[in-house]
């Protein structure tokens, strides 16, 4: 009886009820959505760098040293010699091991010098390796690999010249060592999008002619004798590193950060990008805030729209009442109204979410390098949509009750 009553007058009332089922579906979708944004953006975040045991570096902060070895924010303090490189990538745990040298620009671009078995080692997202969109690696002393991001705003193909300036948002420039372009990566949503990759040797080839910051005045060693050079790099600015086994990390990391010749630090990514969000999680707690205000708007404005059709409904629930409902029949039903809206206000708000993914996720991951994967929703997902219904009854009790309070005389008395 209550439901066949509840559902006859939620039909007569379409349009009102209509409107607060899409502001509750709005609201819901919009939590959901910030959720969705929220953990991807963390995966992501965490995904930047994977398969990667430790990262080394010279002393300083674990965060400092993710920040411009994996994000390319910041500088180094101090870098690390070749030999003290050397001798950690000759010792027994290390699998495999990629140095990395910073400090050059290219148009606002960090250029980061490297060798081959970076984009065989370094991988993100779960295990997915470097690929190249066209192009082929380095293969001359002078050649160059370039992030997608990197192509696509200064417009650069195969074969397109670059000139690296020294340091960071610098007027020097190594014009006398042009590079070329020999291959553009595929869009990854890292770092690596924004970064210009050379050889180490290369690194150390536009330098010859350089001291102290400045070039030489008068001086430009010729294109094929530095070909010709042995370029051997005196330091890096860090290292990635694989272990053979996970049991050796710990044993690693403490002999690296106990290494006598200079002060190094060892790092753990996954720890670093830990701390590193528990940094910028103020940020996600205002965002989760937002949503949650938004949802209590939209059930508030439910509660408002049963209040005003109180006035509406009066001669309405008088003749319940005068017919022998009891008052907590009266109570039920708009209790039961509201959890009908409240429902179709959450599975309103899940299809529009799974709507919105389906259309903008490709668009997002290119864009942000967040990846936000289209499945069932989880149990946290789940427990918000219970508790939007639950709430949704919640507040419709103060209406509820008020209406429990009409008298049949009140109701039948008209109003002129």
């Amino acid at each position: 009886m209550i439901l066949r009553l509840a559902i006859a007058s939620l039909f007569a009332r379409a349009l009102t009820v209509g409107m607060t089922v899409l502001a509750i579906a709005l609201s819901v979708s919009l939590f959901l959505g910030v959720e969705k944004i929220r953990t991807g953006a963390k995966s992501s975040f965490a995904d930047t760098i994977s398969g990667t045991d430790l990262i080394v570096g010279a002393r300083s902060g674990s965060v400092q040293l993710l920040l411009y070895s994996v994000f390319r924010i910041g500088n180094a303090t101090n870098n690390v010699t070749w030999k003290s490189y050397q001798d950690i990538a000759a010792r027994p745990e290390i699998e495999w091991i990629v140095p990395i040298s910073l400090g050059d620009s290219h148009r606002q671009f960090r250029v980061m010098g490297t060798n081959r078995a970076f984009f065989e080692h370094y991988k993100y997202r779960q295990g997915r390796v470097l690929a190249l969109a066209e192009g082929a690696f380095m293969a001359d002393l002078f050649d160059t690999v370039i992030g997608a991001d990197v192509a696509v705003t200064l417009g650069y193909k195969v074969d397109a010249p670059i000139i690296v300036a020294h340091g960071l948002a610098s007027f020097s420039t190594h014009k006398d060592q042009p590079f070329r372009v020999s291959g553009v990566l595929e869009k990854t949503g890292t770092p690596v999008d924004r970064t210009v990759i050379v050889s180490m040797e290369a690194i150390e080839a536009i330098h010859v002619d350089w001291q102290g910051g400045a070039q030489v005045v008068g001086q430009s060693t010729p294109l094929e004798q530095l070909r010709e050079m042995q370029l051997t790099p005196s330091a890096v600015t860090a290292a990635l590193i694989g272990v053979k086994s996970p049991l050796q990390s710990f044993a690693l990391q403490r002999a690296i950060n106990e290494y006598p010749e200079e002060p190094l630090l060892a790092i753990f990514p996954g720890v670093a990008l830990q701390e590193l969000w528990g940094i910028v999680g103020l940020a996600e707690t205002a965002l989760l805030a937002v949503s949650v205000l938004v949802v209590l708007t939209a059930l508030i404005g439910m509660m408002a729209t049963i209040f005003s059709s109180l006035n509406e409904r009066r001669r309405e629930i008088a003749i319940f009442r005068a017919m022998g409902a009891r008052p907590q029949f009266i109570c039920g039903m708009l209790v039961f109204e509201a959890v009908v809206m409240a429902s179709l206000g959450a599975v309103l708000g899940v299809i529009m979410l799974y709507a919105a993914l389906s259309g903008a996720q490709s668009s997002i991951d290119s864009n942000f390098g967040i990846w936000l994967p289209i499945e069932a929703p989880n149990l946290r997902e789940l427990a918000v949509l219970f508790i939007v219904v639950c709430a949704g009854a919640i507040v419709s009790l103060i209406p509820a009750l008020r209406a429990y309070k009409l008298s049949v005389a009140d109701g039948m008395i008209v109003h002129t």
